[in-house]
């Protein structure tokens, strides 16, 4: 199932949510040190700050993060790792880091920071792509920044 988003005005959300999100500015601000501080500082729980920490963002903050992690699992067989590597370069994603695990039972996980500023196409469509690739198994984002 695709991943769907939704703008909602601030009074709607719940106080967790909002939360979250200040405690998130205050991290990035440098004015906590520590997510115990920053959630603590704004009165939320830690677990509760984990659960909606990489799905909140202030509208004006995502349209600036370019950044998206990846995580694939990916047959142990020569040429997977590198269609995978092609197919971001054709569409226009500039690989950061990249981080392949020892393949166990013939699968190895794949992690790939990728900078999606000039990616062609949505990063939607990309995962749709990396999905219908001979030899990906599994393709999930697991953070954005």
């Amino acid at each position: 199932m695709a991943e769907r988003y939704y703008a909602v005005r601030e009074d709607l959300l719940p106080e967790g949510i909002l939360k979250t999100e200040q405690a998130k500015e205050l991290l990035r601000r440098g004015e906590a040190a520590t997510v115990h501080e920053a959630a603590e500082r704004v009165g939320l729980s830690r677990s509760a700050f984990y659960k909606y920490k990489d799905g909140v963002y202030l509208l004006e903050q995502a349209a600036r993060d370019k950044i998206a992690t990846l995580s694939l699992d990916l047959e142990h067989r020569a040429g997977v790792l590198s269609k995978v590597l092609g197919m971001l370069a054709s569409c226009e994603g500039n690989v950061l880091t990249i981080h392949q695990s020892i393949p166990l039972q013939g699968l190895a996980n794949v992690v790939v920071s990728l900078e999606t500023s000039g990616l062609q196409g949505t990063l939607q469509e990309l995962i749709d792509r990396l999905r219908q690739t001979d030899g990906v198994k599994r393709t999930a984002v697991v953070g954005r920044g």
